[in-house]
């Protein structure tokens, strides 16, 4: 968020940055006369419903009720009233949004971008989502399987741990009761030549390889590891998987996406997922290409009814 914030600046367009967490700070006034009847203020700054012409959705926080006289109870009451004003504030928003917290949410789901990735023509691994033993088995016949979250690749308590996409070991009978406890992604394993991220921001595509094969540890999963240099580089997409990632977009209702691939030895890309609400600041630090300001621009043409 920081990015966007500083290329607004840059620009002299006047914003409001509202940090979720701290709403319960603000003092909010919703009206039901227009769908822009809303106040919401801190002190001496106040934004209007009327003002607002685009909007930016990243990462929000739950709002924090602080006050420790609460019992949990009436915490837990309170915490719900601010999340009933944050969700109607985004209804009230609904066609400023670059992406809309509602297409974010329904474009999280794995599964469906595999299943709509496959029907534009995205080449996929062989892949079940499964809590199945033998169904996972089926994967490991022809070649080599991974794994990955279908959702929360983090683990919190007192040593937080991150669930990388892992190769696995040809699977076992015994592993059928781990297997059981949670539906998994497997899919038959690519050998990659490079992994590559394209961010996409309405009729712009950014494409960027990622030399993940230098290093036995990020192999699998770049991300793993200590190492944080690998070369990034600008590449150009084949123009049929840059029409389809453009289709993507439009299927799922975004203007947004940060997508993942694997470029294999014949230079043949493979859809990973897609990420509606992605990074992309490091990309931006390593190649300088111009996100933020492409985000930017469009939240103009947003503001303009374009």
């Amino acid at each position: 968020m920081d990015y966007i914030v500083k290329e607004l600046s840059k620009k002299n367009i006047p914003f409001y940055r509202l940090n979720t967490e701290d709403l319960p700070k603000y003092k909010i006034v919703f009206g039901i006369a227009d769908i822009n009847d809303w106040t919401i203020s801190l002190k001496e700054k106040e934004i209007s419903g009327f003002e607002v012409k685009a909007a930016y959705f990243r990462r929000p926080e739950i709002p924090q009720v602080m006050p420790s006289s609460l019992n949990l109870s009436d915490a837990e009451y309170i915490q719900n009233e601010w999340l009933s004003v944050l969700k109607n504030l985004y209804w009230r928003l609904d066609k400023k949004w670059l992406n809309s917290p509602t297409s974010i949410f329904l474009s999280e789901d794995k599964a469906k971008q595999l299943v709509i990735a496959k029907e534009i023509g995205f080449k996929i691994p062989n892949t079940y989502i499964t809590n199945d033993y033998y169904s996972a088995v089926k994967l490991q016949v022809e070649k080599g399987i991974i794994a990955k979250p279908l959702k929360h690749a983090l683990l919190s308590g007192t040593k937080e741990k991150v669930i990388f996409t892992s190769r696995l070991k040809p699977l076992k009978a015994k592993d059928s009761a781990a297997i059981s406890m949670a539906p998994i992604i497997f899919q038959n394993e690519i050998n990659k030549k490079f992994d590559v991220r394209v961010t996409v921001v309405a009729d712009k595509v950014f494409a960027v390889g990622i030399w993940s094969q230098v290093t036995k540890e990020t192999t699998v999963d770049w991300r793993k590891g200590s190492k944080t240099d690998l070369k990034h580089s600008v590449i150009n997409l084949p123009t049929d998987v840059e029409s389809m990632c453009y289709k993507l977009l439009k299927e799922l209702d975004l203007k947004f996406g940060a997508i993942d691939f694997i470029c294999d030895g014949e230079d043949n890309f493979w859809f990973l997922e897609i990420n509606p609400n992605g990074q992309f600041a490091w990309i931006e630090n390593k190649t300088d290409l111009p996100i933020s300001e492409t985000i930017v621009n469009e939240l103009v043409k947003i503001s303009q009814g374009e």
